[in-house]
């Protein structure tokens, strides 16, 4: 695993820096999406601290960002174990994000005024993606489409909401863990982006019924 960046030295403005325990939060799902910890396994604090040289602080604050998502156990005086993820807790995750995107949708679709041309980008993206065989970043550039709707939606209740369900989290999940032949087509999107364009008073449905087919398929 690649150690946390150090902050740079000099006079950077120290508010423009990653905060240290979101770097470990981020080798951590790293490690937790490409295998190198599987469901039963630790994750000693201690250990994990002196392998990136940081002090245990970042790595406790990392540990429990990641529990309170539900991809990790806390076990006493044993550190803490990594959970096996159930299709049916994937589900779960998905019908809370369909109704989020949905009351998103029908504020977006009002706030964009026909104006799809930042969707149109993060679907060229997953195209992209696609036709490298990049599933991962197929995904994460899904999610980013997504989020633009939530975000579009001008509710910071909302954005907050839906980001702390730790979608892209739960989104890699599915694919890795479930049905990894199953990735998200970015011409899945395409009437999405119709039905913004056109401003359809249904959109709100369109997109929760999209997000909803995807966690049939993850089950």
């Amino acid at each position: 695993m690649t150690r946390p960046t150090p902050p740079p030295s000099g006079d950077a403005d120290p508010l423009s820096r990653v905060p240290l325990g979101e770097q470990v939060r981020g080798l951590l799902l790293e490690g937790l999406l490409n295998g190198r910890w599987r469901p039963g396994d630790r994750i000693v604090e201690r250990r994990l601290a002196a392998e990136l040289t940081v002090s245990q602080a970042p790595v406790r604050e990392a540990l429990r960002s990641l529990q309170s998502l539900g991809l990790l156990d806390a076990e006493p005086n044993r550190g803490v174990r990594v959970r096996e993820i159930s299709p049916a807790e994937l589900r779960e995750v998905y019908q809370v994000r369909a109704a989020l995107e949905r009351l998103a949708a029908e504020s977006a679709v009002v706030r964009l005024a026909g104006d799809t041309a930042a969707l149109e980008r993060h679907a060229e993206r997953m195209a992209a993606a696609a036709g490298t065989g990049d599933a991962l970043g197929q995904a994460r550039h899904g999610v980013a489409f997504h989020r633009e709707i939530v975000a579009a939606s001008g509710n910071g209740a909302l954005l907050r909401t839906w980001e702390g369900l730790g979608v892209e989290v739960w989104t890699v999940l599915s694919l890795h863990r479930v049905r990894p032949e199953l990735h998200e087509n970015a011409a899945d999107y395409q009437p999405l982006i119709e039905a913004f364009r056109r401003r359809d008073p249904e959109v709100g449905r369109l997109l929760a019924e999209h997000v909803l087919e995807y966690a049939d398929r993850s089950v």
